[in-house]
């Protein structure tokens, strides 16, 4: 049956009805971002005295704090939570771009679909498969979207300088965790995904649209790979601290040179 979907017919007209603007900030919006998943290391940053709240979002996309750390380099990074799901994220992002963000590096967990990949492992992904819907608002229809190599190579550098045990691949971005069925996890596989998230193939295609920088560093979590789905307890893994802290480092490496 020939069905006329809405979602591949791309409208690249960048003039849109409604312009995202940006939260207002106590200082202003640094050009490099961190978009991290781990509410309870942001949280640590702030107690420890080295990020510092500057605004939040409205409590209509979930009132999240944006903190801003001071790296290394001395330049300032934006750290927020983007919220779970593809739209909530394109949301935010398109309202950090706004505020003049141009380098980003997502921070957040995946599920193992492969075997042997160990609780805590560094993933740096290399494109996602587009399962989901937002991507396509922003992209022309397409299986998958690459990020960019030169992104991907600056922060396998960075892991490898910091001896991080790492591996790179694709991911698998879908809408609808609880249709993960086995014979999907193995078509994806088939595919060569390492993982599964909700978030990364459309964070790639908002980012490039708008001509933004983005990369992608997870860590493998729970685990889809054998029969039935295992937890492996995955909110309490190490990895989520130190991944946050090579993420703010990541947003330096990211940038053209």
């Amino acid at each position: 049956m020939d069905v006329d979907l809405p979602l591949l017919r791309f409208d690249s007209d960048v003039e849109a009805l409604i312009t995202p603007s940006a939260p207002e900030l106590s200082e202003p919006w640094p050009r490099r971002a961190v978009l991290c998943y781990f509410h309870e290391q942001i949280a640590a940053l702030h107690e420890r005295g080295i990020a510092r709240l500057v605004g939040r979002f409205t409590v209509e996309m979930g009132g999240h704090g944006i903190y801003v750390v001071d790296a290394d380099d001395g330049a300032s990074v934006v750290v927020l939570h983007p919220g779970v799901g593809a739209p909530a994220a394109v949301h935010h992002l398109e309202r950090v771009i706004a505020g003049g963000v141009r380098d980003v590096v997502l921070c957040g967990s995946a599920g193992a679909l492969v075997p042997g990949l160990v609780l805590g492992r560094a993933v740096v992904a290399t494109g996602a498969i587009r399962d989901e819907g937002t991507s396509f608002h922003y992209a022309p229809p397409a299986s998958a979207i690459d990020v960019d190599h030169d992104v991907v190579n600056a922060l396998v550098r960075l892991l490898a300088e910091r001896s991080v045990p790492h591996v790179t691949g694709l991911t698998w971005t879908t809408d609808a965790p609880f249709r993960e069925t086995r014979a999907s996890v193995a078509a994806r596989r088939e595919q060569g995904c390492l993982v599964v998230e909700m978030e990364a193939s459309a964070l790639l295609a908002a980012a490039r649209f708008r001509g933004v920088r983005l990369g992608l560093l997870l860590y493998a979590a729970d685990d889809l790979s054998g029969p039935t789905w295992d937890s492996r307890d995955w909110t309490t893994s190490d990895a989520r601290a130190e991944l946050l802290t090579l993420a703010i480092e990541g947003t330096a490496r990211i940038h053209p040179m």
